[in-house]
């Protein structure tokens, strides 16, 4: 498969250094993100569950780390009851800072 760049589309290395930069298991859900946005080629993607405990999070800490990402500008997240949340990846200077 391959991975096309648009110019706004965020660039993954500037992106995952950010991450590695955040608490907790950031990097770990930044690195699912990005695997998931290359298999569905989409800045938007559902993150279950299942598609994160491979990489040693549980549900609690996917959103944690989320959370996280969220607060750093890296991602938005949509939210509903009993659904995956819908994950967009960001550019990696396009909200805030990380902190």
């Amino acid at each position: 498969m391959t991975f096309t760049f648009e110019p706004n589309r965020p660039e993954p290395i500037a992106w995952l250094t950010r991450a590695a930069q955040l608490p907790g298991k950031s990097l770990h859900a930044g690195l699912v993100l990005w695997l998931e946005a290359v298999r569905l080629n989409s800045r938007s993607i559902p993150l279950s569950n299942l598609a994160v405990t491979p990489f040693g999070l549980d549900r609690n800490s996917k959103y944690r780390a989320l959370k996280w990402l969220e607060t750093a500008g890296l991602i938005s997240v949509k939210r509903e009851v009993g659904r995956a949340p819908l994950v967009t990846l960001l550019a990696a200077g396009a909200r805030g800072e990380a902190k």
